[in-house]
């Protein structure tokens, strides 16, 4: 088994969320807002990859396989990568159990992946991942080698402004508690300015972008420009 390169890791947030990896399918728990969450994106990620049936698919971070699973069953073949083993476990058992076809999982990093399996992928997903990683910067610019000339790679973050420490943090982890306290770090947060310019710097051309936002008292989801706080963006890898 390779082993997962670990530079670009912080041991803390591994173990954050290998902690809560037996709730990833729980649909009301600590993980309630992806599950609410995923229909919107993964709609989004299917329109801007043109259809994701037949294509290869790379799902950075995944956790225990929320978006993983539901790209699998657009007909995708998936792999997932992730450093946490117990959330990998639990997103295999899942996957056995849910009978979802052409999914697989690694225990792996973008960057050691991408130096084993350059050019390999039609579509690249990273999301929620690059706000808990030292250096979101080479988690981007690893997405980029894994992917083929004119894929579709899309992020996922948080901006880090005033609205979004009172809306992502203050609130949603300390007055609603939607999520456990200490999820998000306000320093780590990503502004779109600047995960733009980490997808610049490695070939790839932003092509959209799209705000994730969130009604606490009717629960509803929806898309719209705004990226003040939770944010999208497709990007497109440009041919050498």
């Amino acid at each position: 088994m390779t082993s997962p390169q670990t530079a670009n890791v912080d041991p803390a947030e591994i173990a954050k969320f290998s902690e809560l990896a037996h709730r990833w399918w729980e649909m009301d728990g600590e993980f309630k807002p992806l599950h609410a969450l995923n229909p919107l994106r993964l709609d989004w990620i299917t329109e801007h990859a043109g259809g994701l049936a037949g294509k290869q698919v790379l799902d950075v971070g995944c956790g225990g396989g929320i978006l993983a699973d539901s790209m699998a069953r657009r007909g995708a073949n998936v792999l997932g990568i992730d450093l946490s083993s117990k959330a990998l476990k639990v997103a295999r058992l899942h996957a056995i159990e849910a009978e979802t076809p052409d999914i697989s999982y690694q225990e792996i990093s973008a960057e050691a992946l991408a130096a084993t399996q350059p050019t390999q992928f039609d579509v690249v997903t990273c999301m929620e991942m690059l706000e808990h990683v030292p250096n979101p910067a080479s988690v981007v610019a690893a997405c980029a080698q894994l992917a083929k000339p004119g894929a579709t790679l899309v992020f996922s973050s948080i901006n880090r402004n005033l609205r979004a420490w009172l809306t992502a943090i203050v609130a949603a982890e300390y007055v609603l508690k939607m999520l456990p306290k200490g999820t998000h770090e306000y320093a780590k947060l990503v502004t779109p300015a600047e995960l733009s310019g980490y997808c610049r710097a490695s070939g790839l051309a932003v092509r959209a972008s799209s705000g994730l936002h969130h009604n606490p008292i009717t629960s509803r989801y929806w898309l719209a420009p705004d990226a003040g706080v939770n944010y999208m963006i497709a990007t497109v890898k440009v041919a050498a």
